[in-house]
């Protein structure tokens, strides 16, 4: 994969090692700021602060900004090169692993900003969707290609659009070229929104089950999902078919055609023949 996008700001300290390309565009950083609709009552989580061109901008709209940098140098920097605003918290450490409840009190309500790295984009995003206490907004940066997954509609989806839509409503809000940074990275980035939906877009009982049944179905993405299916769950074709025959699916169709709700479907099938089969065992 090429080099990730880490922190936003301008070049210094950049360390090779995390791939950082610095957004040096004032007009995407507007986008980013317009796309996340601030008020002066806004928390806001933003990853990757880097040397601060959003974080200076942040601490004087809203009323609280937590800054999260992997780079040690960096976040020992930030609140210093910012003239040390009382409204911002500067944290060093790994937003794929960082339990935010620690930072975010329960029930507090909160935008994310975010310039994601490669790397690390599922994972994080994954993370802030799935782990208590979820924003209400996010505006991530993130390669191109993965932005166009996650808004994908039937006909193109993957597991990454599925993950996505089923907490969150998701659009694009630009696209960001090579030279918007420094040093230039070889890909075309992406801004999107994510609005969190308050409950799941589909009701599931167990929402880890839900997403088995997804990567299963997608284990084989270019053959039909009879045959996908039954290969991630590592059952016969039959049974996959019959799965598929009481959810009302055509066994016939390719995965990535299939929307949200009738992958629900077949969670709920199956997740009824996976119960009756462990009582009969």
């Amino acid at each position: 994969m090429t080099s990730p996008i880490s922190p936003l700001g301008g070049r210094t300290g950049r360390r090779k090692s995390l791939g950082q390309h610095f957004l040096a565009d004032s007009r995407i950083a507007g986008r980013i700021l317009d796309a996340a609709e601030l008020s002066p009552d806004d928390l806001i989580v933003e990853i990757g602060p880097g040397r601060g061109v959003l974080t200076k901008r942040l601490v004087d709209r809203v009323k609280r900004v937590v800054a999260i940098e992997l780079d040690g140098e960096l976040a020992a920097a930030l609140p210093a090169r910012l003239d040390f605003p009382a409204n911002l918290t500067c944290v060093e450490a790994d937003a794929r692993v960082m339990d935010l409840a620690e930072l975010i009190a329960p029930e507090t309500s909160y935008k994310v900003v975010a310039n994601l790295p490669y790397y690390a984009a599922n994972p994080i995003i994954r993370r802030l969707l799935e782990s208590p206490p979820k924003p209400g907004l996010l505006i991530v940066m993130v390669q191109q290609e993965v932005a166009k997954n996650m808004v994908a509609q039937p006909g193109g989806m993957g597991i990454l659009s599925v993950a996505t839509q089923f907490y969150a409503k998701a659009k694009i809000v630009c696209s960001v070229p090579p030279k918007s940074f420094r040093p230039p990275p070889k890909v075309t980035s992406a801004v999107v929104r994510l609005d969190v939906l308050q409950t799941p877009a589909a009701d599931v009982a167990s929402e880890e089950d839900f997403f088995t049944v997804v990567r299963a179905g997608f284990a084989a993405p270019r053959k039909q999902i009879r045959n996908s299916l039954s290969q991630g769950l590592r059952i016969g074709p039959a049974a996959g078919g019959l799965i598929l025959e009481e959810a009302g699916i055509d066994a016939t169709r390719r995965p990535q055609t299939l929307d949200i709700a009738e992958w629900a479907g077949i969670y709920q099938v199956w997740s009824k023949s996976a119960h009756v089969s462990s009582e009969e065992g």
